[in-house]
């Protein structure tokens, strides 16, 4: 009796371990940076490209996670449970993306107030 309890508090405490391992923390970006406010046109500009590329990578990671997840789902629903554990429910690129889409409007109305040239910013 106490091999099973003893069995089953392990298989648990492996579960939970696992779980808290699936995905990664959200590294947000912050909408309004010290930096803004002597930014010049051209590095308003240039933080906009720099963001553009990042929210493609984001957007890329962001699909493959989601691809991923659904295959986990299929296969714990299915065929083995335990896989429901490794899915990426924290969803970092998601609200990553969100974050940097702030700073891009930000950064694109920062841009119209200082009569800058338009450097379209890319939205995910």
């Amino acid at each position: 009796m106490l091999s099973i309890v003893r069995r089953s508090v392990m298989s648990a405490v492996l579960v939970a371990q696992l779980a808290a391992c699936a995905g990664r923390d959200p590294q947000m970006t912050a909408t309004v940076q010290p930096q803004d406010m002597q930014s010049d046109c051209a590095a308003i500009n240039a933080q906009i490209a720099a963001n553009n590329s990042r929210l493609s990578d984001l957007k890329r990671e962001h699909s493959s996670t989601t691809g991923g997840n659904v295959a986990l789902a299929i296969v714990g629903g299915l065929l083995f449970w335990p896989a429901l554990f490794a899915m990426d429910l924290k969803d970092a690129a998601g609200k990553e993306i969100a974050s940097v889409n702030q700073r891009q409007g930000y950064l694109s109305q920062l841009a119209a107030q200082r009569s800058c040239p338009v450097v379209p910013a890319e939205q995910g």
